[in-house]
């Protein structure tokens, strides 16, 4: 009598549901490195300019996809964890992150669930329910639709301490996956609610101001601030495992002088090299704690224009 194939017991088949689960939802995915959160894609300057990247080296949100055949074949190939990619999902996720640091006093700190609580309260609005995901360290994603009509990019720390947002040029650890430090599980399966209009206007970028009357030298000035940064962010995106933080630093510390002279604002500046680090492989932590220090440290030394 033929007996029954065994169980695998290598997490394929778990994940694998999981990312088809999330691809009928229309939400597209794409492979991690097993245990980790690192995406399992080959960088620019490896990129082999073959079968998807035959006309040109392909990313990591263009190569998330709801394709149940490409899924599979994925899936089945290691036990990959799962990257859900926000930006074409049209989902914002805000991610509750949770204090890092080990010194007793930050143990009373408040993480991103009780910043989050006390910002709906001053809001005068309830915690929303809708679909929650709990990450291994203790915190808690929670997905939205995105507003219709308006395209929203990451932020690191915008809405309130330890309170990060995910939506275009971002990803999220989707539920299923492992870690070291746990597995990222769905806690409320409620139905994606839609982003209230009050989060919404926080997380708007200010409306532009009408542009003054630049001399050409600022023209070129705010120019040459966004090559640089692309240059930088490019470097972060590049550089070898075991320098990412050390190179995120040095690249974020490079452009701080841009900053500092009223070239480009420093949102924009540590919004791109937040998201350069995380696809990078850094935590979100890590990368936000880097960028800070980095852009401060380049303010308090920055010479002027005409000296540097």
């Amino acid at each position: 009598m033929t007996q029954p194939a065994p169980i695998r017991r290598d997490g394929r088949v778990q994940l694998l549901a999981e990312a088809l689960s999330l691809a009928a939802r229309g939400w597209p995915v794409f492979p991690l490195r097993p245990g980790s959160k690192i995406p399992a894609l080959h960088k620019q300057d490896l990129c082999p300019r073959t079968d998807a990247c035959s006309d040109g080296h392909l990313k990591w949100e263009q190569r998330a996809t709801t394709d149940g055949a490409t899924i599979v074949r994925c899936w089945t190939h290691k036990p990959y964890n799962i990257g859900l990619a926000t930006g074409p999902a049209g989902l914002i996720v805000i991610d509750l992150d949770t204090p890092k640091t080990k010194t007793k006093s930050s143990q009373d700190a408040p993480g991103g669930a009780e910043t989050f609580t006390a910002l709906c309260e001053r809001a005068g609005q309830a915690v929303p329910t809708t679909y929650r995901t709990r990450t291994p360290s203790g915190g808690a994603h929670l997905y939205f639709t995105a507003p219709a009509g308006i395209r929203l990019g990451n932020t690191a720390g915008k809405l309130a301490p330890f309170i990060d947002t995910r939506a275009h040029g971002g990803y999220v650890v989707a539920p299923g996956s492992t870690t070291a430090a746990g597995t990222y599980e769905a806690t409320d399966p409620s139905p994606v609610a839609e982003l209230p209009a009050w989060l919404l206007s926080l997380l708007q970028p200010p409306a532009p101001r009408p542009a003054p009357l630049r001399m050409p030298g600022a023209v070129r000035g705010g120019s040459a601030a966004r090559a640089a940064l692309h240059a930088e962010c490019e470097a972060v995106r590049q550089a070898p495992a075991q320098q990412a933080n050390n190179t995120l630093n040095r690249s974020a510390f490079k452009v701080g002088r841009f900053v500092a002279w009223g070239d480009i604002p420093r949102e924009e500046v540590e919004e791109a090299f937040q998201a350069a680090g995380e696809e990078r492989g850094l935590t979100v932590a890590e990368c936000r704690s880097t960028i800070r220090s980095a852009l401060d440290s380049s303010a308090r030394t920055v010479r002027t224009r005409q000296t540097a």
